[in-house]
């Protein structure tokens, strides 16, 4: 009896679940909600994003998953076994096999702590894939030719770089600055120079209407909500894209030094490769307006973003899970 395929990429932001034949059939945001003195979960994924930093007291709206990495452990597996139940039904008699997939740095008993939490969630067979692999496959590259391709996975939490050929990593890093590290920033510039404080939300808002790596050709502006550090009022603000280059200078910088250390230790044949192929953006911190700019005019190398880049890792999880049963039917 055929049981069902799953590919999960477990992000610090969002959690998308891939299931064989149908493709990415969920995508929630990565949040739980729990009361405090109960310690009952209320909402998990969409609904509970919508009470980050607008909850009573009482209830806490929180991210299981910090930096790619489980921060707690059984609201992430309680988080694992709602998202599985909903993309799967009750349908299923068998438990599914699915595939996990995890930042490139991290240690054993991390990867230990994702597989327990999987199997805990209901898998009958769970295998961990490395994030820059996962998203080499989803971005529809042929990585088991010997040939060097780069691959920079912006996430939430982290940013994964590699150099892969024939099917492994040859060269890797995984730093700790990511989507949340653009949002951090934009809180910081906005109350240092206009005195105003703004949440997550806001900061992601912001983000995506006026964010950018590099000048942009016309300016845009956006406006900013939130409350006057000195006067302790509501206030509005209008803030531009220039503004927010300035702001994300920082973050935005130390992700191309990264690239710049893998392409220094990089073998020169496969440094040749891509020179010519270019480098391959993913995950939902890429679509950071201007970073494509950024990164080719530091590196000198043309650099692509994949087609719909936030679910390129859950698509790549999903297939390798597809090429495991092609070779191991059971």
């Amino acid at each position: 009896m055929q049981g069902t395929d799953i590919g999960i990429d477990l992000g610090t932001a969002s959690v998308l679940v891939y299931i064989r034949g149908k493709g990415v059939v969920l995508k929630e945001p990565s949040v739980v909600a729990f009361d405090v003195d109960t310690q009952k979960i209320l909402a998990i994924g969409e609904d509970a994003r919508l009470m980050i930093g607008r909850t009573p007291g009482k209830i806490t709206a929180v991210r299981p998953l910090r930096e790619g990495v489980i921060s707690d452990y059984s609201v992430t597996e309680k988080m694992l076994k709602y998202f599985i139940q909903k993309a799967v039904g009750r349908r299923s008699l068998r438990k599914p096999r699915i595939a996990v997939c995890v930042p490139s740095g991290v240690t054993e008993v991390e990867k230990k702590a994702v597989e327990d939490a999987t199997y805990q969630a209901g898998a009958r067979d769970v295998k961990i894939i490395e994030e820059p692999i996962a998203a080499a496959i989803g971005a529809g590259i042929d990585i088991s030719k010997p040939c060097g391709n780069m691959i920079v996975d912006i996430g939430g939490g982290t940013t994964d770089i590699a150099v892969i050929s024939l099917g492994n990593s040859v060269v890797s890093t995984s730093i700790k600055v990511a989507g949340d590290d653009f949002d951090d920033a934009i809180i910081r510039h906005i109350r240092k120079n206009y005195n105003i404080l703004i949440g997550e939300r806001m900061a992601e808002d912001i983000k995506i209407n006026v964010g950018s790596a590099y000048k942009r050709a016309e300016k845009t502006s956006y406006e900013v909500k939130g409350r006057n550090v000195l006067t302790g009022l509501p206030e509005k603000r209008v803030i531009t894209s220039d503004d927010m280059e300035v702001a994300l200078r920082e973050p935005t910088g130390k992700i191309v030094d990264a690239i710049h250390n893998v392409l220094e230790i990089t073998p020169p044949e496969l440094a040749a490769d891509i020179v010519d192929k270019g480098i391959v953006l993913t995950g939902g911190g890429s679509l950071l307006s201007g970073l494509e700019d950024l990164i080719q005019s530091k590196t000198n190398i043309p650099t692509i973003t994949a087609e719909d880049p936030m679910k390129v890792v859950a698509i790549g999880t999903g297939r390798f899970v597809e090429f495991l049963a092609g070779y191991r039917e059971d």
